[in-house]
């Protein structure tokens, strides 16, 4: 069966806009799984440990075969293969890829929460999710453009005009 999956990509070094276009590529590349829409890339500025550079982020919607688990899987080879280091929480790094959501899942499993669970916090994600999907509801919490209204002291910067839909 075939799943819309929305996934959140964000990279602050090894040029990061580079890391970001070229992981989105790499979703289309998933068995099973096709890129359907990814939005622009954006800036932002760092949440946690705040003493690193900006980040470049997007987000992409795939339409995909692979079960929720086997998905994060995929995401997370690519992001090893990108040479992430989880060295501590909210570190720099070459790639971060989060699942965001899986259809309209909403469960909680040991390594995997659906809809991400600070998804709706992070102007970083909710911008550009907005921009490919303007009327989009986060299972369990409402419209996503709701939460945006919450996230206005965050600065989130387009560095492109919109991006079309992907019609793949």
């Amino acid at each position: 069966m075939k799943v819309i999956a929305t996934v959140g990509l964000g990279a602050n070094l090894n040029d990061p806009a580079a890391q970001v276009e070229y992981a989105l590529s790499e979703l289309d590349r998933l068995p099973g799984t096709r890129l359907i829409a990814r939005s622009s890339l954006y800036a932002s500025a760092p949440v946690g440990y705040v003493d690193q550079p900006d980040f470049i982020n997007a987000v992409a919607q795939v339409e995909t075969t692979l079960a929720p688990r086997a998905l994060l899987a995929a995401l997370l080879d690519i992001e090893h293969r990108h040479g992430r280091e989880r060295s501590f929480r909210n570190a720099p790094r070459t790639l971060d890829l989060d699942l965001l959501l899986y259809g309209n899942a909403l469960f909680h499993e040991d390594g995997l929460t659906l809809p991400h669970p600070r998804m709706s916090e992070r102007g970083f994600v909710l911008l550009p999710l907005l921009e490919i999907v303007p009327d989009i509801m986060i299972p369990g919490r409402g419209r996503a453009a709701d939460w945006l209204v919450q996230c206005g002291d965050q600065h989130v910067i387009p560095l492109l005009p919109p991006a079309a839909a992907v019609n793949a």
